[in-house]
């Protein structure tokens, strides 16, 4: 039985939230294990400032649950022991469902590191199911690798994505773009895919939508854009705006496109890698924002990110977190994060 038999669909994240899901982060699995004690400090202020607005559950592992008893006080945040490898819930963890009347339900997809890019990752393909069982929601078992991340929904029927992340052929090689498309359409109800072509520069996500773009709401678009020539990410940004000009969504509506300036370019360290760095990584949580980001050279761009977040949701805080607290690690605070909708008996 698909989802889309029993009316299920996948709403908007805007909707009201009971409650947000994030993973604490394992050393063993880190790019950077010795930052461990730095990455857990960015955790803990997006687990504090997501808990300002709505009730947070993290995902921690039996070593590391006494540790985060201590921590973590209060009836907004409660512990969850599940054993997992790495720490990005949004890819690895359930996407959840809504239908008419409020009934909730998850999809649980199939998990493979971002096309086996991290190993071991068992204990994360098995987070999502251990998840919908504790929350007691039925649960739909996908025949697709895919990660949270790499789409988003409008809640009225329209899909967005990357052809890079979901047509690689490190996810599912033996399916077609027409055939990728069904699957999506039985297990999150939505009528139309809009695909852009590729991610930001040296995304190691092989192009997540969510650190290119996103609905603010039906009809309208934030788009994270580029103005430099020089810099890879204007050839990319460039494009996507011209196939969003071009496209419409499932209620053959055109697009409203709302541009933010990316940060400027930094780089690790250590590796002398890209960072991938994206307002339109940030979280919606109930009447807020969580935003990353980013301070230093960054400063000026921040303040025109929180300017542009505020005037296009008004309704909502805005509430900044340290973008780089998780950034060298690959990820910020949407990719952290997984939310789930209210039941039928908390409206």
């Amino acid at each position: 039985m698909y989802p889309i038999k029993s009316n299920y669909k996948m709403p908007p994240e805007w909707i009201k939230h009971a409650r947000t899901f994030i993973s604490w982060p394992i050393k063993a699995s880190m790019c950077y294990p010795e930052d461990y004690d730095a990455v857990c400090k960015g955790y803990t202020e997006i687990i504090q400032a997501i808990a300002e607005f709505e009730p947070v559950t993290v995902v921690v592992s039996s070593e590391d649950l006494g540790k985060l008893s201590s921590l973590f006080h209060g009836e907004q945040i409660e512990l969850l022991a599940i054993e997992h490898n790495d720490a990005w819930l949004r890819d690895n963890g359930p996407t959840f469902l809504v239908r008419d009347g409020g009934d909730v339900a998850g999809v649980n997809w199939k998990f493979n590191a971002w096309g086996g890019k991290y190993s071991p990752w068992d204990l994360d393909d098995l987070v999502a199911s251990k998840i919908l069982n504790h929350v007691g929601v039925k649960r739909f078992d996908a025949p697709l690798v895919m990660e949270g991340g790499s789409f988003h929904v409008d809640g009225e029927g329209t899909l967005l994505t990357t052809e890079q992340c979901l047509l690689n052929l490190n996810r599912n090689p033996d399916l077609t773009r027409e055939q990728i498309e069904v699957e999506l359409k039985r297990f999150l109800n939505i009528q139309k895919v809009i695909w852009l072509k590729k991610g930001l520069d040296g995304d190691e996500t092989d192009g997540h939508v969510d650190n290119l773009a996103c609905f603010a709401a039906p009809g309208k678009i934030l788009l994270q854009i580029c103005e430099d020539p020089k810099d890879e990410n204007y050839r990319i940004t460039k494009e996507n705006v011209e196939i969003l000009k071009k496209e419409t969504d499932a209620k053959g509506r055109s697009f409203e496109i709302i541009p933010i300036q990316q940060p400027p370019k930094m780089y690790d360290p250590v590796s002398n890698e890209r960072l991938t760095l994206s307002y339109l990584n940030f979280y919606f949580v109930n009447e807020g924002i969580i935003l990353p980001i980013f301070g230093g050279k960054a400063k000026e761009a921040d303040e025109l990110a929180v300017q542009m977040l505020s005037q296009t949701f008004p309704q909502r805080r805005i509430r900044p977190v340290n973008g780089m607290g998780l950034i060298r690690e690959g990820g910020n605070v949407h990719c952290a994060t997984q939310q789930m909708p209210v039941r039928r008996n908390q409206m």
